[in-house]
Order: structure tokens, then C-alpha cells, then sequence
């Protein structure tokens, strides 16, 4: 069903409200036939989108409203999230950054509303990559990221005036232990080796050698897990946009 404005081909052309086949409705600005400009598009599982359309596809600033309660405001290119955007997750957690084909890609700031943990740095793909800052409450870890656990050198850096320089390394310990579970596919995380405890210096993220300060108090190999979550989508919790936006170009 259409009601709204048509050009002198009998095409869609201006503003102008649909209801599809599937029961989701579009009220907006349509262009030959296609939804392009601004418009509202609600699903009948609950989603909405407010924003631009070009096309009959999300294409430039536009918010999306998802069944499970998130949010997603920022830009869109050819149905996709991409560019710079805001997503505001189910459990309160929040990622501001840049957006690739519907991923975290490029820098972004990674927020978890239960702890209060801080992820700022690189991603790729959706998982966190790259140089970072993982920001707690009274401490922060400087150093570099892959597939969203930290890796290499690194260093702690504690608000009461002190850093502890080390490395994360994949732990060989529990292989026999992996191997019994039910789910051997899961990895074991690396595990944070202490080397000294320094005066604050200067973040050296390449992995060259810190500087050497005056005061060095050896640290003995002790291990420690990586605090905080992994920054990732719980991609099970809402249903993505893709399979539900079904307009069908030539209904009547």
C-alpha cells in the first residue's frame, strides 16, 4: 500500500507513506521509486531507523533503534554502518569511534558500564588491534592489542606514581587442561610477566627498551591475567537489520 506523491511516470517521487507485504512501514521522502532523503522506516519486530535514505538503502546520518534495546546514531553508506558513529550496547556499554562495512574499524573509545573500564585505541575488523589505553579506576595499561587481548610489552601505570614495565605471553600451562574440555577451540589468555617496577616515564608503545630511572626495583616473574572485558558485540543479542529490511520495490 502507498499513499503520497507520484511523478508524471507514475513512479514514487516526493513524500509519501508505505506499508510492505511483511507489515513494516516507511514514511518519508521517496525519488523515482526509491526511498532517498530523509525518512522513518520501522520494522514489525520492533526496529526503527530515523535518517537518510538513498536508494531504498541507509546512506548518510541516520539513527537505528534495535529490537534489543541498543542504538546505533551516526553515518551510514550503503546499508552499512560506516564512517563515525556512536553505539550505545543492551548492557549500557558505549563504542565512539569509526565504523568500516558494519565493523569497530580504525580508533574508537570502548566504555563497560559495569566496571567502568575505559578501552582507548585501535580496532580492526570489530575486535581491539593495535596501540591502546585500557583505563581503570586507579590504574591504566599502555601497550598494544590483537584480536582483542593485549600482546608484547607493555606497561602498567598506577595513579599512586609508579609503573610496572612486562609483556604479555601466551601461557603454555594449561594445553593438557585445554584439550579435556568440552570447548578446545577456547584460548587461553596471555598472561601479563612483570620485569620492573619504574618511575612514570614516557609511554615507548614500539617496544623499544623504557628508560632506565635511578630507582629499579626488580619484579619476580610473576603472572598476571589481563583485567577488564573484550570489547566485543554480543552479536546473539539483537538481530541485525539486513535480513529485515525486505521492501519490495514494486508493490502497488
Amino acid at each position: 500500500e502507498y499513499d503520497g506523491e507520484r511523478n508524471s511516470e507514475g513512479e514514487r517521487h516526493g513524500r509519501g507513506k508505505a506499508r510492505l507485504p511483511n507489515g513494516d512501514t516507511y514514511d518519508g521522502e521517496y525519488e523515482r521509486g526509491f526511498r532517498s532523503g530523509q525518512g522513518t522506516y520501522r520494522f514489525q519486530n520492533g526496529a526503527c531507523y530515523i535518517g537518510k535514505y538513498l536508494q531504498n538503502k541507509k546512506h548518510g546520518q541516520g539513527i537505528f533503534f534495535y529490537p534489543d534495546g541498543s542504538k546505533y546514531e551516526g553515518d551510514w553508506v550503503n546499508d552499512q554502518r560506516h564512517g563515525y558513529g556512536v553505539y550505545t550496547y543492551a548492557n549500557g556499554d558505549t563504542y565512539t569511534g569509526e565504523w568500516f562495512n558494519h565493523n569497530r574499524h580504525g580508533q574508537g573509545t570502548y566504555v563497560y558500564k559495569d566496571t567502568g573500564a575505559i578501552y582507548v585505541g585501535g580496532w580492526v575488523n570489530g575486535n581491539q588491534e593495535g596501540e591502546a589505553e585500557l583505563i581503570y579506576l586507579n590504574h591504566r595499561f599502555k601497550g598494544k592489542f590483537l584480536s582483542g587481548n593485549p600482546v608484547g610489552r607493555g606497561k602498567y601505570v598506577f595513579d599512586i606514581g609508579c609503573e610496572q614495565h612486562g609483556e604479555y605471553i601466551q601461557s603454555e600451562q594449561d594445553k593438557g587442561e585445554v584439550e579435556e574440555e568440552e570447548e578446545p577451540s577456547l584460548l587461553v589468555a596471555p598472561k601479563w610477566k612483570a620485569s620492573e617496577i619504574t618511575k612514570l616515564t614516557l609511554w615507548t608503545p614500539h617496544g623499544e627498551t623504557p628508560p632506565s630511572p635511578r630507582e629499579v626495583s626488580e619484579v619476580s616473574s610473576e603472572f598476571f591475567s589481563p583485567a577488564g572485558g573484550s570489547g566485543k558485540e554480543d552479536d546473539g543479542s539483537r538481530e541485525e537489520e539486513e535480513n529485515q529490511d525486505q521492501e519490495d520495490q514494486g508493490e502497488e
